[in-house]
């Protein structure tokens, strides 16, 4: 049952450039892994990480002075850190704060294949690697989860009681809700974002661009309605699915949200917990239980794009090639997975889904839909 969620995932949502856009070198005085498309700098160190599953990933930390908080990037589908190596430099300065990327098992020059649960082990490396190399507490530490990436973000954040935040860039509910309007969860659906965001106690910032054609704006917006502690959300008119970091207000938000996460909590009151003001008026209430409905979200309509779309960051050639030791808990990271894989495929006792949803899934050309 497992290698056939697994079989799914690799079709819909892992699309690895190819070939990567950069390779390892070694410099020949200091030893230390460079991008070959990049010169070295000071604050950047580039790493390969061993996960759980025996691959080895590669990632890269940007330091950045007297920082208080580390963001953990986990990157969409079509990309690798050779492409957003520039975006990672530039979010670091602008948020003053240390930032990790990584390449997915099977990206860049990562070892291994693109898996659903792959990439959850290449997030608990990470995530190790900030704790037991650079000192990185889990209560300084922001989640941020890019398209595919939501489903890695929110199983690690799920189950990280003292992480500062999580941020959601065009996030996903789940794999087969991109594609079909499902009232239900079936056990071989991927990355159910749906059943997980209900136990990430941290504040919440979901950022989602109105024109999206690849993840409909209605994902964002349901997942915002299901964290019990909400950010004022960032709903970018016109914003399609690769071009949100080209707006204006996407860094200005994200310094907000910086800001406010980094005070103590009976400081930031005012600023989590809020609604969005640029909600249809029948949009769903809000959901801040722990129990997720099983309601599609597919919009009938997609709203038109803005041409008004000003570049504040220097992000050069990603958007052009991308379309699209555990802070000493009380269970070690092994029993946390089996725990999640329960959790994952106790719906295998379910009796098989009807005709209609079995022919659908098939009789369709995954990789052609999601493209």
């Amino acid at each position: 049952m497992g290698g056939v969620t697994s079989s799914m995932a690799a079709k819909f949502a892992f699309f690895p450039p190819n070939p990567p856009s950069y390779r390892l070198i070694k410099d020949e005085a200091t030893g230390l892994l460079l991008l070959d498309t990049y010169s070295h700098r000071e604050n950047v160190d580039v790493l390969r990480i061993s996960t759980r599953k025996g691959t080895e990933i590669v990632a890269m930390y940007v330091r950045y002075p007297m920082a208080s908080s580390t963001l953990l990037y986990s990157h969409g589908n079509a990309a690798d850190i050779g492409q957003m190596y520039e975006l990672f430099i530039e979010l670091s300065i602008n948020l003053k704060v240390n930032l990790m990327g990584y390449d997915y098992s099977g990206y860049g020059q990562s070892t291994g294949k693109p898996t659903e649960n792959n990439t959850y082990a290449d997030i608990e490396a990470a995530y190790k690697c900030l704790e037991e190399r650079y000192g990185v507490k889990q209560e300084e530490i922001i989640l941020y989860g890019q398209s595919v990436g939501s489903g890695p973000t929110l199983d690690l954040a799920a189950r990280l009681p003292r992480l500062k935040a999580v941020v959601l860039h065009s996030p996903i509910l789940s794999g087969l809700r991109v594609m079909y309007p499902v009232k239900r969860t079936y056990w071989f659906d991927i990355y159910k974002n749906i059943d997980k965001i209900p136990f990430v106690k941290c504040p919440v910032l979901v950022i989602h661009g109105t024109a999206d054609s690849v993840v409909d704006f209605s994902h964002g917006k349901q997942l915002w309605e299901l964290c019990p502690e909400k950010y004022e959300p960032l709903w970018l008119k016109g914003g399609n699915h690769c071009d949100l970091e080209l707006f204006p207000e996407y860094i200005k938000h994200l310094k907000k949200f910086v800001s406010a996460v980094e005070k103590p909590p009976s400081q930031r009151h005012s600023h989590c917990s809020k609604r969005s003001t640029e909600r249809p008026e029948n949009s769903r209430r809000s959901t801040d239980y722990l129990e997720p409905p099983r309601k599609s979200t597919d919009s009938e309509g997609k709203p038109r794009r803005s041409t008004d779309h000003a570049e504040t960051l220097k992000i050069h050639e990603y958007k052009s090639s991308s379309i699209n030791k555990f802070e000493k808990l009380n269970i070690p990271f092994e029993h946390l997975e089996r725990s999640r894989r329960s959790v994952e495929y106790l719906d295998q006792s379910r009796p098989m889904v009807d005709l209609h949803m079995e022919r659908a899934r098939r009789s369709v050309d995954w990789t052609g839909r999601i493209r």
